[in-house]
This record gives C-alpha cells, structure tokens and sequence, in this order.
C-alpha cells in the first residue's frame, strides 16, 4: 500500500466516522470508518518504514589486484560493501 492510498483510507474512514449519520441495521458506520482509519494508519506507517530504509547509502570499495603477465591471466577484482556512512566531502577553496 503507497502514501496515496493510505490517505485514501484515512479520509474515507474519517468520512464514515464523523460526517455520515445513517443507520444500517447490524452495520455501525462509525466503527467501519475508524477501522479504515486505523488501516490506512498502520499503511501509511509500514510504507514510510520501507522508504525510510531504501534511502540507506551504501559504500561500495572496488578492489583490483595487479595483473600476473602470462598465457592464463585473468583479470579479477573484488567489491566490499558497507552500510556505513560515506567520508564528508573535501572542504571547498576560496
């Protein structure tokens, strides 16, 4: 569920909740609509949660090992990845 649907639910909850007064025999409008708020909520939370996550930075360090001269060379490197936090950039002449 995205950000839009979330407050989607959330609207159409508050809807049901605080504006309509009709009267559905076995059927309270007003629990539904705080339902669907308490639904879209809980989306709105869960999206913004994985978001918060994706926008993590990855530091990626490429490692290349000099070649060997003869018939069965083969190039080779290696990544190492950390999820730290890359260095500040350099400061900046006047």
């Amino acid at each position: 569920m995205g950000i839009g649907a979330s407050i989607f639910l959330i609207a159409l909850g508050a809807i049901l909740a605080f504006a309509v007064e009709a009267d559905i025999s076995g059927l309270d409008i007003g629990v539904i609509g705080w339902i669907l708020m308490l639904a879209g909520f809980a989306g709105l939370l869960i999206t913004l949660f994985f978001w918060s996550n994706r926008r993590r930075t990855t530091v990626v360090t490429r490692q290349q090992q000099q070649p060997v001269a003869g018939p069965g060379y083969t190039s080779e490197y290696r990544e190492v990845r950390r999820d730290d936090v890359p260095p500040p950039p350099p400061p900046a002449y006047s």
